[in-house]
């Protein structure tokens, strides 16, 4: 684990014994307050003898997001015990459900825009973020991906998708909506952490507006052929001021947006990669396709190509305009 992270959770650590200290101060005898004290007593003990993110059993590295998102363990995963082992159990089943939860509905629609998201987290949470929010006969769509895996990823894909969430209804334009929320995440984010994303606005008329930072090129499926929307800035979270340039493009009736993130593109056939070359040529193949169909024949395709199960979370999203 980094300095930086390191000092980030102490931070975190001398708040929260502050916090029970005037918590106990006002009721002493409050069950479990005393013990949680000394828990973060001992952890920040550790930080001091240089024994912090060390199992206490076998000495080995704790795992980094078990750390990141409690600073009080002290076993990694090999030496919990039966109970800690069922409780942590719960509370992944619990995030990856408020998770889900966060996603849009499937088929969403907005006026003409037709919407298809396919969602599949390598484990039981997933740093990959998809969010469709309609309004009126118009569509603000944020789609990205977390750096880093596990529960802390998704913890940031959570707070991505509050601050979205937030700005999508205060009638900025669409460039301060991302730059504003690079600006809050940078705030919260560990040094290191960052997240790629494309951020957009469908309008009624078919005019649709794109900025992509960092992210896998947006893909534009037009009667007159295929565009590729690339990135023109540096994904969130890596600076607190940056610099974004858009693309606006006009859909007509059966042209579609397609988004993926690369555990789709870096997806393995022995040495070989499923790569963006090949994506472009799958979907210049089925022009015309449903936003449904368009998924449906991404995975097939997918399927037949790999030869192990994908490594990472795999999520896609087609954007269609239907009149």
């Amino acid at each position: 684990m980094g300095t930086h992270e390191v000092a980030f959770l102490h931070r975190q650590l001398q708040e929260r014994k502050q916090r029970l200290e005037e918590a106990i101060a006002l009721a002493p005898l409050r069950a479990g307050l005393g013990g949680l004290l000394q828990q973060v007593d001992a952890a920040l003990d550790r930080m001091t003898n240089g024994t912090f993110g060390l199992c206490e059993k076998c000495h080995d590295s704790i795992e980094r997001d078990r750390l990141l998102a409690d600073p009080l363990v002290c076993y990694c995963l090999t030496h919990l015990s039966k109970p800690q082992l069922d409780a942590l159990q719960r509370d992944l089943d619990l995030a990856a459900q408020v998770q889900r939860n966060l996603l849009p509905p499937t088929g969403l629609r907005a006026g003409s825009w037709q919407t298809n998201f396919h969602y599949a987290p390598y484990g039981p949470v997933s740093g990959d973020y998809c969010d469709l929010i309609p309004a009126d006969e118009e569509l603000f769509f944020v789609f990205g991906d977390v750096s880093g895996k596990g529960v802390a990823a998704s913890m940031l894909m959570t707070q991505l998708h509050a601050l979205f969430r937030s700005l999508a209804h205060m009638s900025l334009p669409l460039d301060q909506v991302v730059i504003l929320a690079n600006r809050v995440f940078c705030e919260s984010a560990l040094a290191g952490q960052y997240a790629t994303l494309i951020c957009g606005q469908a309008r009624s008329t078919g005019a649709v507006e794109i900025y992509n930072a960092g992210h896998l090129p947006a893909i534009v499926l037009q009667r007159s052929g295929i565009t590729k929307i690339e990135s023109t800035g540096l994904p969130l979270g890596m600076f607190d001021k940056i610099s974004l340039s858009g693309m606006k493009l006009h859909l007509d009736p059966g042209d579609l947006l397609f988004l993926f993130t690369d555990g789709f593109s870096e997806a393995q056939h022995a040495d070989e990669e499923y790569g963006v070359d090949r994506i472009v040529n799958l979907l210049g193949q089925h022009h015309g396709q449903s936003s449904a169909e368009i998924i449906a024949t991404c995975l097939h395709d997918l399927e037949s190509f790999i030869d192990i199960p994908p490594f990472d979370d795999v999520t896609l999203l087609a954007i269609q305009r239907t009149t």
